[in-house]
């Protein structure tokens, strides 16, 4: 894919792309017409592959199909009844609602960007305890409201980064294992499975049936309930939170006039060649100040659901979504291009600190106040606070093995 509005974003490839999309509708149908051969309920020649009957060439249509049904599920299993046998078109999406196979198909393409987000803060994490490591007796000027305030270390600064990016990369872990399926019939209470399998203990196996064929967990209806929407989209929006801190220091950083840190590479200019601009630190910071109101987009459907099947409000969560991941992925992408290749220049970091006025006064405050001579330095719990942020995050990393 490629998008000249928002540059970067043929790095998630095809990752809540339409053609994965359409692909993973299709795996729904699949998956709950093996489910109903399995189950004895369809004939076994109803069995077909229906990912051959449907490829990317048919998106146009079924897009415009969708304008006119209202949803892309229903040209989806028009199109695949038309195109295959009556013993598999007979059975195609029977005990299925639209909503079933497009709230699923989303839950399996937001697998795989979890899957890419939760690979990369690893990464991440990774590349800041390494940094941490090396830089975390380095002495720098802490600042505060833009001003010069008191000495501190790099590795505080760099613990305080890599304590969000495992904030963020926990309930991205959680939400992988618990997935859930989406499967109610049309009105979220399982009416045509207990109609097709004869009992409501029977419909229940068979939901758990398909969620295992598709490596989801097994879950009651949800169609007004989108807690398991709004969730991705928190623990996303978190990690872009994250990510943000880490560019706008940065960037900070890299003023010219500061010239603390620069990013590796740099991006230049189209009419001065002397400079080289944080462009991963501009990327992602641009992602991190639009991700809350797309997170807030979802919130807002989910507290307007009515009914058994919202009337815009669920249909405002798709595009909605697939914008927040896809600008996630790439943002995960930046940032860990840009923690791993990040230059710390700590001549320009003592000389800010040695140059900077007050910075002793609170300590001599301090001394007056207790009657104790002032130590040579003044950083506090600065090596303890490192040491229990990389603890943390060699125990996080120990637990995913």
């Amino acid at each position: 894919m490629t998008d000249l509005f928002w540059p970067g974003d043929h790095r998630a490839g095809q990752l809540m792309s339409d053609r994965t999309f359409l692909a993973a509708m299709v795996a729904v149908e699949q998956a709950w017409l093996d489910s109903l051969v399995d189950a004895r309920i369809a004939a076994t020649d109803a069995r077909t592959d229906l990912a051959r009957v449907i490829t990317h060439e048919d998106l146009e249509s079924i897009a415009c199909g969708a304008d006119a049904d209202g949803n892309p599920a229903a040209p989806v299993v028009a199109l695949l009844r038309k195109r295959t046998a009556a013993s598999t078109a007979r059975w195609l999406h029977r005990g299925l609602t639209s909503q079933d196979v497009i709230d699923t198909a989303l839950i399996l393409c937001v697998r795989d960007v979890l899957a890419e987000v939760a690979d990369k803060t690893t990464s991440q994490i990774h590349s800041l305890i390494e940094l941490i490591e090396k830089y975390r007796a380095t002495e720098t000027l802490a600042r505060t409201l833009t001003q010069a305030a008191l000495p501190s270390t790099l590795g505080v600064r760099f613990a305080h980064w890599l304590d969000g990016i495992v904030d963020a990369a926990q309930p991205l872990h959680r939400l992988q294992s618990s997935l859930p399926v989406q499967v109610g019939g049309a009105v979220g209470t399982l009416a045509a499975s207990t109609e097709l399998t004869g009992s409501v203990d029977d419909a229940i196996a068979l939901g758990d049936t398909f969620a295992d064929a598709l490596g989801l967990s097994s879950a009651l209806p949800w169609h007004t309930t989108r807690s398991p929407i709004t969730r991705i989209g928190d623990a996303l929006t978190t990690c872009c939170d994250a990510w943000g801190h880490i560019a706008t220091d940065v960037a900070t950083g890299s003023r010219t006039e500061i010239g603390e840190l620069t990013e590796g590479g740099g991006g230049g200019s189209s009419t001065m060649p002397h400079k080289r601009n944080p462009v991963h630190s501009v990327l992602i910071r641009r992602t991190a100040l639009t991700v809350g109101p797309l997170a807030a987009t979802l919130h807002s459907a989910s507290a307007t659901s009515v009914d058994e099947r919202a009337d815009g409000a669920w249909h405002a969560e798709w595009a909605t979504l697939r914008t927040l991941a896809r600008r996630t992925v790439v943002a995960a992408i930046h940032t860990s291009e840009l923690l791993a290749g990040l230059q710390v220049h700590e001549g320009r970091i003592a000389a800010n600190l040695n140059g900077a006025d007050g910075t002793r006064s609170e300590q001599h405050t301090m001394a007056e106040l207790t009657g104790r001579p002032t130590d040579a330095a003044y950083l506090g719990a600065a090596q303890r606070i490192t040491d229990a942020t990389l603890t943390r995050a060699r125990n996080f990393l120990k637990e995913r093995q």
